[in-house]
């Protein structure tokens, strides 16, 4: 990683070069300056941590004159509880991601248990290698052979807003997927960055990763001329508030993976688990308010107000959420909830199921279907509200029924689509991709919690053996063979 104050096209220039030569690295090498970058990181964290401090202390002081976002300043915290050791674990994770298990009696993989290097039925495990792998493989004529292979994007230019940690999971991925990475960060957290980067460029210059392929920019206003580098720059990926993801999309030719929003739903349906309910929207909405896989809205079920939302929304209120409500569910609150909290009680707009809080704030609405109309009905209104106003990132139903739940997967259009659990499991270290380098709500390409593969396209090869398209065809030409053929 180099920390540079070159222009944007000689910057460019740079990753277009290093990434054709990180695409050639073995896995080895590349897996190599994960270790390196973890261990430096490690080394340096004192520093780091300190220099954080120093960014959140000009951030606090811009929050409280309004000129910072509070989401902004929670998301720039690198000593939050977990998340520096998240950031470390989530560099291991991308180095150790394996292809499936292949029985062996011989091979050994370090960091094993004793009795599982001795046992004749030891499994080998495999480090997974995303490039050169190949996904379809046609016969196309005989010594005529058809392979799909997959291959990296090229150069990746990633821009954002505090989040000082994606530094880390970027140089991971990047490097591992074979890709060139440009990163452009806030201004406010330049110290955190700067330390990070430096910890990361001082290791890889011990690797046989070009130090081009890694590049944190640190000139101002240069965001506008790396958009227009579309001849070298393969892949945009913006991550932070709605207005920066939109800006990034009205300005470049560039393609942009990332997403504007994430206002998530969750749907209770009355026969869900009250219990499971109750853990799920306290983890849903409170486990990370700032975090865009928080739940925004809650859909209740007409006949779930007296049975579910009581304890829920009581528990909601006694560790400070706010809840908005429509007519409906906030009098079937009053009812129900002791004097001095139902006084907590808000009404809600039209314009709060739109709205990405970002906060201990929650809008409810009631899902109420015509009388003598049957569950699917309810569940039809539901889909409709959450296509029509989510950001189609997350959305959840709570129910115990597998086809209602089923029903709801297959109709709801979201990157990530759950039945019974937190929305805040769309995240690419819980689905186990090591990390990621975003959330997509894109629908080419990649499209929810972007890890490895994600970052990988492909290429198609073809090998003959002096056939001609005029081979082919017409009244006196070959016929195609265009046979399938297995994988290796």
């Amino acid at each position: 990683m180099s920390l540079t104050d070159s222009s944007p096209a000689q910057i460019a220039n740079a990753a277009s070069v290093a990434s054709r030569n990180l695409a050639i690295l073995p896995c080895a090498d590349r897996n190599d300056a994960l270790d390196a970058i973890h261990q430096s990181l490690l080394q340096a964290k004192e520093s780091i941590l300190n220099a954080n401090a120093r960014d959140l202390s000009l951030a606090t002081k811009a929050a409280e004159d309004g000129q910072l976002s509070q989401s902004l300043l929670k998301r720039l915290d690198l000593g939050r509880p977990g998340k520096w050791e998240d950031m470390l674990q989530g560099i291991l994770d991308v180095r150790d991601l394996q292809d499936p298990p292949k029985p062996s009696p011989s091979r050994k993989k370090t960091g094993t248990t004793e009795s599982s290097k001795t046992s004749p039925q030891a499994v080998v495990m495999d480090f997974h290698e995303p490039l050169g792998k190949v996904n379809l493989k046609t016969l196309l004529d005989d010594g005529l052979i058809l392979e799909r292979i997959t291959c990296p994007i090229g150069v990746l230019l990633i821009i954002f807003e505090a989040r000082p940690e994606v530094i880390a999971n970027i140089a991971a991925l990047a490097i591992k997927s074979g890709n060139a990475a440009i990163l452009k960060g806030g201004k406010e957290s330049t110290a955190s960055f700067h330390a990070i980067s430096s910890a990361i460029s001082a290791a890889l210059t011990t690797t046989a990763v070009p130090n081009a392929a890694i590049q944190l920019v640190t000139t101002r206003d240069v965001i506008a001329s790396l958009l227009e580098c579309d001849k070298q720059i393969d892949l945009v990926i913006p991550r932070g508030s709605n207005e920066l993801v939109r800006y990034v999309k009205a300005s470049t030719r560039i393609p942009v993976l990332g997403h504007a929003d994430g206002l998530c739903h969750i749907y209770i349906h009355p026969d869900a688990d009250p219990e499971s309910c109750v853990r799920i929207l306290l983890d849903s909405k409170l486990g990370y308010p700032a975090a865009c896989n928080s739940v925004e809205t809650l859909l209740i079920h007409q006949e779930a107000l007296k049975s579910h939302l009581p304890t829920i929304a009581s528990q909601l209120l006694e560790k400070g959420c706010s809840l908005r409500c429509d007519s409906v569910s906030k009098n079937s609150l009053l009812s129900s909830l002791p004097a001095d909290k139902s006084a907590l009680l808000q009404d809600a707009v039209e314009e709060d199921y739109h709205t990405e809080f970002l906060s201990p704030i929650l809008a409810i609405k009631t899902v109420t279907a015509p009388d003598n109309a049957d569950d699917g009905m309810a569940l039809s209104l539901a889909v409709a509200h959450i296509n029509a106003h989510s950001s189609h990132h997350t959305d959840a139903i709570l129910t115990s029924s597998a086809s209602v739940a089923r029903q709801f997967q297959a109709s709801v259009d979201s990157a990530c689509v759950f039945w019974n659990t937190s929305t805040r499991m769309a995240d690419g270290m819980r689905f186990g991709f090591g990390t990621e380098v975003g959330i997509s709500t894109n629908k080419i390409h990649a499209r929810g919690p972007v890890g490895l593969e994600g970052l990988c396209i492909y290429k198609y090869a073809v090998s003959g053996c002096g056939q001609v398209a005029t081979d082919f065809g017409g009244s006196t030409g070959k016929e195609w063979k265009h046979e399938r053929l297995g994988i290796d």
